[in-house]
């Protein structure tokens, strides 16, 4: 265990905190205020604000070109920012229906997109719109922005969350915050598909919303008040106590070894003796 006096606490001006992501070009964090419809930059030890109005944006990561791949609730799309910040749609439908509001996104080094489509966007108009779902599931989605194609996962998860690949991109890690489930699972990476779903850990009542693999191929999540840290083998080998309830992480700095966290209200961080998987 890793005390909560441990963090630093960076701001503390959040509704709901959301999907850190680290540039390592520009050394600066970028994270969303999912309720709050904005996103907001920690660059030169000053925090401000990277895009308001966001259209609710959720999780974000970075493709292999280090431009910002953001999941809008608001838009029902994939979005990229360059470094101009300007923004377009990468995806915004399947099959000519709307997605629901898509939550997690990840980031293949083939530049294949994967991410999460649950419908928190559209249950109420708390982190997006109210709106209907359209095409009938919560399915987890790749979609390959040279070919255009998009494909379909998994439509086994009731409400698929989280969602990052392991430090090899052998295994992808899916969260499931569904009513009664609040799990995390891996499955293999075959050929583009995912097979042989095992359950990593039963969060309930809480539950794993993000998380981040790092280089040894241990997996970082969010874990109520906490981060756990399950090693490849899926054996809970350590937690770090966090004040307020964790959403998701992320390993920055120029070095790698800086977790960053963000946590209801406010973004933390912590320097470790490890580092994250893009590191390696």
């Amino acid at each position: 265990y890793i005390k909560v006096d441990k963090f630093k606490q960076i701001y503390d001006k959040t509704l709901w905190a959301e999907g850190p992501c680290y540039i390592p070009r520009q050394d600066m964090l970028v994270w969303s205020d999912n309720p709050n419809n904005r996103m907001l930059k920690f660059y030169n030890g000053e925090v401000s604000e990277f895009r308001n109005p966001s259209n609710f944006c959720n999780g974000n990561t970075i493709d292999n070109y280090e431009n910002l791949i953001s999941c809008s609730h608001g838009g029902r799309c994939i979005y990229k920012t360059d470094d101009d910040l300007n923004v377009s749609i990468v995806i915004d439908n399947y099959k000519g229906k709307k997605f629901n509001s898509p939550n997690d996104v990840c980031v293949k080094s083939d530049n294949t997109i994967w991410f999460t489509d649950p419908p928190y966007g559209i249950i109420s108009d708390y982190e997006g719109y109210l709106g209907e779902q359209e095409y009938g599931g919560c399915y987890v989605f790749r979609y390959d922005p040279k070919s255009l194609k998009l494909d379909v996962i998994t439509t086994n998860l009731d409400r698929p969350n989280g969602i990052a690949f392991s430090h090899d991109e052998k295994k992808l890690y899916i969260a499931d915050t569904g009513e009664n489930i609040k799990c995390l699972y891996v499955f293999d990476l075959v050929n583009g598909s995912i097979e042989n779903q095992k359950l990593v850990y039963d969060f309930k009542p809480f539950f794993s919303d993000g998380f981040r693999s790092d280089k040894d191929g241990n997996i970082w999540t969010s874990a109520g008040k906490a981060i756990k840290c399950f090693n490849k083998n899926n054996e809970l080998i350590g937690q770090i106590l966090v004040p307020e309830l964790v959403s998701n992480l992320e390993f920055g700095g120029p070095e790698g070894n800086i977790l960053y966290v963000t946590a209801t209200s406010s973004l933390y961080s912590i320097e470790l003796n490890q580092v994250g998987a893009k590191y390696k």
